[in-house]
């Protein structure tokens, strides 16, 4: 192996978060290799769903106690539309990043 091969899987293996031993075991038992962003991306997009959901919950709640003042139905009608369409979105990208497709 070169320096630069062993600086190279050296260099995957932090980013898997895994150690040079354990990188080597998985990749040599062909077991899937995940990257450590690849889950703290995970954990944003379901952060950032979570305050999607937030904001629709208090979009209800104006909707609720203030029956829509100053907006449209139509107009919040669409915007619950993005937001479950976002929603949906994040949940096709977690589960690509989850299972690596």
């Amino acid at each position: 192996m070169t320096p630069d091969e062993r600086a190279e899987i050296a260099a995957r293996a932090e980013q898997a978060g895994l150690s040079l031993s354990a990188y080597m075991r998985a990749a040599g038992l062909n077991h899937p290799v995940r990257s450590v962003l690849d889950l703290k991306a995970v954990a944003d997009l379901g952060r950032v769903n979570g305050d999607l959901g937030r904001v629709a919950g208090l979009l209800k709640l104006w909707l609720a106690e203030k029956r829509g003042q100053g907006a449209s139905p139509v107009d919040v009608e669409a915007l619950m539309k993005d937001l479950w369409a976002h929603q949906a979105e994040m949940h096709r990208i977690m589960g690509r990043a989850v299972r690596g497709k």
